[in-house]
């Protein structure tokens, strides 16, 4: 949730720069890629340790699941649910 939080007010910082709808949130979503694949990497490796444990082995690998998802959701779902519910569009591509 928080890394939505923090995407959804990137584009919205990005708007009111100036940027066309299209722009802001591609650039929020390339913006925040790498810290949130950081920080759900790292404690997907941090949790790795408990999967040989019997009794914890169930937990870590909900966990791990649970955060893989959730990063493919705030990186791929969250920009383009943005995209149809405010619909921005792309820009057309004239040829001159």
């Amino acid at each position: 949730m928080k890394n939505i939080i923090v995407l959804l007010d990137e584009i919205n910082v990005n708007l009111e720069a100036g940027k066309v709808p299209f722009d802001a949130v591609v650039a929020a979503s390339v913006g925040r890629a790498r810290p949130v694949l950081l920080a759900a990497g790292t404690t997907v490796l941090g949790v790795a340790p408990l999967l040989p444990d019997v009794f914890w082995n169930g937990m870590a690998i909900t966990i791990m699941a649970g955060l893989s998802v959730g990063t493919v959701m705030t990186l791929l779902a969250v920009p383009a649910l943005y995209a149809v519910f405010y619909r921005v569009q792309a820009p057309s591509e004239t040829t001159t």
